[in-house]
């Protein structure tokens, strides 16, 4: 019952030589089969089967169907869906259930996807590891003692692990992209403002961007066509109109391509990952595109400018986490001042308040100008930096991670080694540019290796149809 694409599966659908209800069931079976890996935190088995009903109806009376008609996907626990819970993997949101869709949900419903349960996450979207869910850490398809990455570490693991045929998750700071690699899948992180962020579970608003994990890029691309543009609640999305991504995946060549010296010299990159960007490139020189190094000198620099800015703006969002309206309260009671701590004490997880104390320390009176203020200097020059390189080059190349899939409990006491991790993958958040990462062999233990393209703001077409062209070389 495996698919390898949504092409296929609707064709055999409109043929009439499977049933949706028994794609359903398989997805279900394989959930069950699988529960192991702690990726479903809720799975709508009632409902899915309902849609899938009602939709097998339409394609027997030949009625018009929706462009994603068939598709089983799960979504990460940080996107609202109406009438169902909503926890961000954290204990303080227990028992709240979402009063309203997200919008990039609500797409997809609309074009006639199922959506088949919600899936763990890191709380509240901070972590590499999936190990900060109150719920338990979701567990490596590849190898069950590793980590699937974070923080939608449980979607790419959905998606890995043939659980459903794609999973929308949430890209931060390499959200989307790190677990993508880790898990050997195809994660994208498109340019911030293409899809709206409404019902999105806010960590850092000038951050977070909903990505998207499939086993093909073709998926991908009918995904993105579907869930990205205008949107009415979100004042921040783009107004651009949005091109069908998955009609112009034919690539023409040759383009130029950069690749940044500081990336593959750094030391603590895997010897695998830095041969298989190697390999990439040698490839694409060899069909005759022009690859060249450059060099990026504030890499350093990019770091220490994210984890400001994005715990600053954690602090803020997640201020309204109070036990006053909904979610946990703490039940030692005695004034409001001490509800407020006791509850915010008790609910968050060590790694979220890590960051809510750095970042209400970088915005306060005495620091404000030293931390935050610097930190969109530096965000502006790196922005600049990146943008003057892609104006002279169509793409660049990176590894995505820098090393394969950690062991699980691996965090120690200094949470800045965990942290590292993000090296490659926060430069396009810092910048807004759209960024993927595509499956580039395995380690020499057979771990997934992931490398990254990134390209200029609003070229998700292009980098759809190169990505594909990559992965074939």
């Amino acid at each position: 019952m495996q698919f390898q694409s949504l092409a296929v599966l609707q064709t055999a659908l409109k043929e009439q030589s499977v049933d949706l209800k028994a794609v359903v069931h398989h997805y279900l079976g394989e959930i069950e089969s699988q529960k192991h890996l702690n990726v479903f935190l809720d799975v709508y088995e009632e409902e899915a089967l309902a849609i899938a009903e009602v939709l097998q109806k339409k394609i027997i009376e030949k009625q018009p169907l929706g462009k994603l008609f068939g598709l089983v996907v799960g979504i990460k626990d940080v996107l609202a869906y109406q009438g169902h819970p909503l926890r961000a993997g954290s204990k303080i949101l227990k028992g709240f259930e979402s009063q309203f869709t997200a919008t990039a949900v609500e797409r997809l419903i609309a074009e006639d996807a199922i959506i088949i349960g919600m899936q763990n996450c890191d709380e509240f979207a901070m972590g590499s590891t999936n190990e900060n869910s109150a719920y338990g850490p979701t567990l490596n398809a590849a190898d069950n003692s590793k980590s699937p990455g974070g923080s939608s570490g449980a979607s790419a693991v959905s998606v890995q692990a043939g659980l459903c045929m794609a999973a929308i998750g949430s890209d931060t700071g390499g959200s989307v992209r790190q677990p993508a690699a880790f898990c050997g899948v195809i994660g994208i992180k498109p340019t911030y403002s293409r899809v709206s962020r409404h019902g999105l579970v806010a960590y850092a608003s000038s951050f977070d961007c909903i990505g998207i994990f499939t086993n093909n890029i073709e998926d991908n691309a009918a995904i993105l066509s579907v869930i990205a543009g205008q949107d009415e609640y979100d004042s921040t999305v783009s107004s651009k109109p949005v091109p069908d991504y998955g009609q112009q995946l034919h690539f023409e060549g040759p383009v130029k391509v950069a690749y940044i010296k500081e990336t593959l010299e750094d030391p603590a990159l895997q010897v695998e990952i830095r041969e298989a960007v190697i390999s990439k490139i040698k490839a694409l020189k060899e069909l005759g595109h022009t690859v060249e190094e450059i060099t990026f000198p504030h890499l350093e620099y990019l770091l220490p400018t994210y984890y400001i800015l994005t715990t600053a703006e954690a602090s803020s969002n997640l201020s309204r986490y109070d036990g006053v309206r909904y979610g946990y309260r703490t039940p030692e009671v005695h004034s409001l001042e001490k509800m407020y701590k006791q509850t915010r004490s008790q609910a968050f997880g060590e790694e979220v308040k890590r960051r809510i104390i750095l970042g209400t320390f970088v915005l306060s009176a005495s620091y404000f100008d030293a931390y935050y203020t610097k930190a969109q200097q530096v965000r502006r020059i790196i922005r600049d930096e990146t943008r003057e390189a892609l104006s002279k080059y169509d793409f660049i190349i990176l590894p995505t991670t820098p090393t394969t899939a950690i062991p699980l409990n691996s965090q120690t006491e200094n949470p800045a080694e965990i942290y590292l991790a993000d090296i490659f993958t926060v430069q396009a958040n810092v910048t807004g540019i759209p960024a993927i990462s595509i499956p580039a062999g395995k380690d020499n233990n057979n771990m997934p290796i992931g490398v990254q393209v990134m390209t200029d703001f609003f070229k998700e077409d292009q980098l759809y149809a190169f990505s594909k062209h990559l992965m074939e070389l």
